[in-house]
């Protein structure tokens, strides 16, 4: 009988296995990139006007992406106290800091796509 050696926390823990896995939980959320990509290329928007921008998007999603960006520091809520009251979102500087990420991935995106579905295509004849 072999001694089995006890799995190191990198082993079990994915966290530590992937340094960016928190990253891709907080970036890469089903809305959280469409609601970042909208306000870092369109700018300043009313709830209104992600909603209208986003499409497939519920109300109910959007406001919560909206508070666990807002809370984790990539967006900026702006309350306007008026009648009616007006609020607006935007990207703040944290999040402005991802725009290399997303012009990487963007080009990644336009160089690699197509031979991805190329892949899929293969794939799924077989």
């Amino acid at each position: 009988m072999t001694a089995h050696a006890p799995e190191t926390p990198t082993e079990t823990d994915p966290e530590l296995a992937c340094p960016i896995a928190p990253v891709v939980d907080i970036v890469f959320s089903r809305w959280t990139t469409p609601i970042l990509w909208t306000l870092h290329t369109q700018g300043r928007q009313r709830f209104v006007e992600l909603e209208r921008r986003i499409a497939r998007i519920t109300p109910k999603v959007l406001t919560q992406r909206l508070r666990q960006l807002e809370r984790d520091g990539l967006v900026i809520r702006t309350y306007h106290p008026e009648v009616p009251p007006r609020v607006e979102y935007e990207i703040s500087e944290l999040g402005l800091s991802l725009r290399p990420l997303f012009a990487h991935l963007a080009e990644w995106a336009t160089d690699n796509l197509p031979e991805v579905e190329q892949a899929r295509e293969g794939y799924d004849a077989r």
